[in-house]
């Protein structure tokens, strides 16, 4: 599945909601703005990573990265 800057969106904002936090809350405890934060659930492809990180972090959400498998050779 690829994925896209909606879908990290939706899922901080379920995962913030299940905590019973604020949006205001979030921006507080993460470091960021209010703003920041509407425009990240808003799914706002040009959010920056560093910043869209740290929420994550803040919120528990984990996040794994796999590299493709190497080529297989003959």
């Amino acid at each position: 599945m690829k994925y896209a800057a909606k879908h990290i969106g939706k899922l901080v904002r379920a995962t913030r909601k299940s905590l019973g936090l604020t949006q205001k809350d979030l921006a507080l405890t993460s470091g960021t703005g209010l703003r920041f934060i509407i425009e990240l659930e808003k799914g706002k492809p040009t959010c920056q990573i560093e910043k869209t990180l740290t929420v994550i972090n803040t919120l528990g959400i984990r996040i794994e990265l796999t590299p493709p498998a190497p080529p297989k050779e003959d």
